[in-house]
C-alpha cells in the first residue's frame, strides 16, 4: 500500500532555528512511514522558485529504501496561490503547519476551501496563561492540534471546547494531543571526552572550574541581560581566586536590534568576571559538546514555549536552572500530567500553590517573582514571568556548590527521565497517531455552513 504524503509548512528544515530542526526531526523520525513535501520558509531563501529533492541523501541517512523528501523554499511564509499549485502538483493527504498561528494567516482565511479536500494539523505551541481567546477561530479551523507542552494542552482544551456561541465548534477528544518535542538522544548524550578544538576555544590557556552555558537567542523575551547580571552576581559572592575559574559561555548573537548590544552589558555590569560570546552556526555533535563542556545550562526566559538548549542539555546529561514558565515546566519532572494542566493552567505562580511541587534532581527552578501582562495588536495580552535575579544567583551556586561527580550524577538522571519523556521517538509516535486519528475521522466541510437566526 502506497504510503501517504505530507505537506509540511514550517522553516527550512535544512536550517538551524529551532522550528527547523525540530521539523527535521519529526520528518526523519516518521519518513518511513510517510512521504514528505515541505513548504520551506526562510529570509530571502537562497533556492527561491526551485524544488528540492532530497531523497538519495534521506535513504543514505536513514536506511529507508523508499524515503521520499522534497523541499519547495519559499521566502517568508508562503501564500495561498503557492499552497493551491502545492496541492495541485504533490497531491498531499495530509497537511501539517508549525510555528505561532500569526504567521499562518492566510491558511486560516483560506481554511474552509482547503479543508473541503484535504485535513489541516497544527504543531502548536504558546508561552502562557491566560487563555489566548484570541487563538479560538484558529483552533476550530484545524482538524488536529499537537501540543508541544503541558500548558498549551490544557489552554487548548479550554479555548478548543468553547461551546457558548451557536456558531462555535468545538474540539472533539481525539483532535488535542500532548506531542511534546522530543530530543534525539543519539545526538545529545554524555562524552568521555572533550573535543581539543572545543576544550581550546573555551579554555584557551585557562581551565575553568564551573562553565554556566546559556544557548538561547539575544532577544528582549530570553532576559540575556539578566543572565549576565545574576551571573555577576554569583561571582560577588566567591573569592577572587574561585571567580576567577567561572566562565559565561553565551552562544548568541552579542548585538541583535531585536535584543540588545551584550558586550556593553558585560563591560558595564560584569566587567570582572569571565563572559565568552559565540555566535558561530554549529553542527548538532559540535553542540553537545558543549553541553558536555558546560557544568550547567540556564534559561530564564519570561516567555518560553519549550526552550530546546536546556532540554538538549539535560539529554546530554548535564543539570539545568529554568525559570518556572511555559513549556520549561515540562522539563522540571514534576508530577504532573497533560490532564492536569486543563485544570491548574500553570505552576508560575508560586503564592498559589499549596506546596512546592517536587521536582527532578537535574534542575534547579526559579519560580517567577513579577508576573506582568504585556501584549500587542494580534496578540492583546500575554502574562510575562520575571525572575528575581538574586535568586536566580542563589540557583547557580546551588549547582556550583555540587561537586563534580554530583552534577555528573545528577545529569544522569535527567538523561533516563528525558529519554522516557522528551525523546524523538515519542514526539514522532505521537505525531504518527495524531495523522492516522485525523485521516480516520476526517469529515471534508461543507461548501456551506447554515445557520438558523432567531
Amino acid at each position: 500500500m502506497a504510503k501517504k504524503k505530507i505537506l509540511l509548512m514550517s522553516d527550512d528544515l535544512r536550517m538551524t532555528s529551532g522550528v527547523s530542526t525540530m521539523s527535521k526531526e519529526l520528518v526523519l523520525g516518521t519518513i518511513d512511514k510517510y512521504d514528505w513535501v515541505q513548504l520551506g520558509s526562510g529570509i530571502n531563501h537562497p533556492e527561491i522558485g526551485l524544488m528540492v529533492d532530497i531523497d538519495d541523501d534521506v535513504r543514505k541517512r536513514t536506511g529507508i529504501p523508499d524515503a521520499s523528501l522534497k523541499i519547495y523554499p519559499s521566502n517568508g511564509f508562503g501564500n495561498f496561490d503557492i499552497l493551491k499549485n502545492l496541492i495541485k502538483i504533490e497531491k498531499p493527504d495530509v497537511i501539517l503547519h508549525f510555528t505561532d498561528p500569526h504567521y499562518w494567516q492566510w491558511v486560516y482565511e483560506n481554511e474552509h476551501e482547503i479543508r473541503r479536500q484535504i485535513p489541516l494539523l497544527y504543531y502548536h505551541v504558546w508561552d502562557n496563561i491566560p487563555d489566548p481567546l484570541y487563538n479560538r477561530n484558529y483552533y476550530e479551523s484545524c482538524d488536529w492540534i499537537g501540543c508541544i507542552s503541558k500548558l498549551t494542552y490544557g489552554m487548548v482544551n479550554r479555548v478548543g471546547k468553547l461551546n457558548d456561541k451557536s456558531t462555535y465548534k468545538p474540539l472533539e477528544d481525539w483532535q488535542i494531543s500532548y506531542v511534546p518535542h522530543g530530543i534525539n538522544a543519539e545526538v545529545y548524550k554524555p562524552l568521555d571526552s572533550i573535543n581539543d578544538d572545543v576544550y581550546n576555544f573555551v579554555n584557551g590557556n585557562k581551565k575553568y572550574d564551573f562553565i554556566l552555558y546559556y544557548n538561547n537567542r539575544n532577544i528582549r523575551r530570553k532576559q540575556s541581560s539578566d543572565v549576565i547580571l545574576s551571573y555577576k552576581l554569583f561571582c560577588d559572592r566567591l573569592s577572587k581566586e574561585k571567580a576567577e575559574k567561572c566562565l559565561l559561555l553565551m552562544h548568541t548573537h552579542p548585538i541583535d536590534e531585536n535584543g540588545t548590544n551584550l558586550p556593553v552589558v558585560v563591560d558595564t555590569l560584569c566587567y570582572d568576571y569571565d563572559v565568552m560570546f559565540d555566535n558561530r552556526i554549529l553542527e548538532q555533535n559540535i553542540i553537545n559538546e558543549f553541553y558536555n563542556l558546560a557544568d550547567c545550562t540556564i534559561n530564564i526566559a519570561n516567555n518560553e514555549g519549550f526552550g530546546l538548549g536546556t532540554a538538549e542539555s539535560i539529554m546530554a546529561g548535564t543539570p539545568i536552572i529554568v525559570n518556572v514558565t511555559g513549556g520549561l515546566q515540562d522539563q522540571c519532572g514534576f508530577e504532573y500530567s497533560p490532564n492536569d494542566y486543563i485544570k491548574i493552567g500553570s505552576l508560575h505562580d508560586r503564592k498559589n500553590l499549596k506546596d512546592t511541587p517536587k521536582h527532578g534532581e537535574w534542575v534547579v527552578p526559579v519560580w517567577p517573582s513579577a508576573i506582568n501582562v504585556n501584549g500587542s495588536i494580534p496578540t492583546p495580552y500575554i502574562f510575562e514571568d520575571r525572575v528575581n535575579n538574586h535568586e536566580v544567583a542563589d540557583a547557580i551556586m546551588k549547582i556550583y556548590n555540587w561537586t563534580k561527580e554530583e552534577r555528573k550524577t545528577k545529569g544522569k538522571e535527567g538523561r533516563e527521565w528525558a529519554k522516557k519523556n522528551l525523546s524523538n521517538k515519542i514526539m514522532c509516535d505521537s505525531l504518527t497517531d495524531g495523522i492516522e486519528n485525523t485521516i480516520n475521522n476526517f469529515k471534508p466541510k461543507e461548501r456551506f455552513n447554515l445557520y438558523k437566526i432567531i
